[in-house]
């Protein structure tokens, strides 16, 4: 089995890191967090000229019709850049609940810029980012409906609001499963990219503090802490793309993609962690001010952690579809 990215995989992952390298997200990020998300709709309409919202949306609906593949390769790379919003529910589960619930009229709106978001209790119980969104939904059981936010509150991250909604509108009975799966490995892909840039950052940093006359990444200690977060990193990416080979059904048994997006979720995970902790043993104190753009990746590697999903209901359910 091959699990190598093609060379247009690569030229998708290139064409979004340019595009968000001019986009200067560290400051696009701060004016969220500040309440102002003007430059951050912004970023999300270069998105979509680029064809990232239209991914998982069929070519009969007005989308590209690419597959989760395709789908993590650009998720990373908006993990990487910190791209606030509702980015797993918009470009990776919506698309999904709408097509399976036959709403191809706001497919449509989606492949075309829109940006949605959704809550799914019991392990997605709040909607992100509702004010900012053009629709939110509801997943209760089997059941799929238009939703209204009845009381927000903060998140870890600053960039990041959580609203308990309720259902208004009742609009179809939908297998959510798959869905959920899309949802939870975006995330774990925006945890990979995420780790990336935490560890290009703390790298940066070795090379540049000096003490003792030294450059702080020339210690063994520090050499080793940086290469156990490229080695967690690296470890992770596979599984990330071998789940979602399996959600494509490009592998032998694609029965078992559940246990494999939840295998990538944790590793994922558990990377990043591993990158934002490295990352300010390296950095010190400076690391955890908002002056300082490590902070914006720590905080939201937090709240990611447990979205869409927590690390303890993820292995919980490889261990129950192994042992079946």
């Amino acid at each position: 089995m091959r699990f190598l990215l093609e060379e247009e995989h690569h030229d998708l992952a290139a064409s979004i890191d340019s595009m968000l390298a001019k986009s200067e997200l560290p400051a696009v990020i701060r004016a969220w967090n500040s309440g102002d998300v003007e430059p951050g709709r912004a970023v999300w309409a270069k998105l979509a000229e680029t064809g990232v919202n239209a991914l998982l949306v069929t070519e009969d609906d007005g989308g590209i019709g690419a597959g989760a593949v395709e789908m993590v390769v650009a998720v990373e790379q908006l993990g990487r850049h910190g791209v606030p919003g509702p980015v797993a529910e918009t470009i990776a589960a919506a698309p999904i609940l709408l097509r399976d619930a036959g709403r191809t009229d706001q497919l449509g709106a989606m492949a075309e810029g829109e940006v949605v978001t959704l809550a799914m209790p019991p392990h997605v119980p709040y909607a992100v980012d509702t004010a900012f969104a053009s629709h939110t939904y509801l997943v209760e059981g089997a059941a799929l409906s238009a939703a209204v936010a009845t009381d927000s509150r903060a998140s870890v991250d600053l960039a990041r609001t959580l609203s308990v909604v309720r259902a208004g509108d009742h609009l179809a009975d939908v297998d959510t499963g798959r869905a959920f799966d899309h949802g939870a490995l975006a995330t774990a892909a925006q945890l990979i990219g995420l780790a990336q840039t935490m560890l290009a950052l703390s790298s940066e940093y070795a090379k540049a503090r000096k003490q003792f006359g030294r450059e702080i990444g020339s210690f063994q200690a520090v050499k080793h802490h940086l290469a156990d977060v490229a080695v967690a990193v690296e470890m992770a990416r596979p599984l990330v793309h071998g789940a979602a080979l399996a959600l494509d059904g490009q592998v032998p048994d694609p029965q078992w993609a559940s246990r494999d997006v939840s295998a990538a979720k944790v590793a994922a995970g558990q990377a990043a962690y591993l990158a934002s902790r490295v990352g300010l043993q390296v950095l010190g104190a400076i690391g955890y001010t908002q002056e300082h753009d490590l902070s914006l990746y720590l905080t939201k590697t937090r709240a990611l952690l447990t979205a869409w999903g927590t690390p303890a209901a993820h292995r919980a359910r490889v261990l129950e579809l192994i042992t079946a």
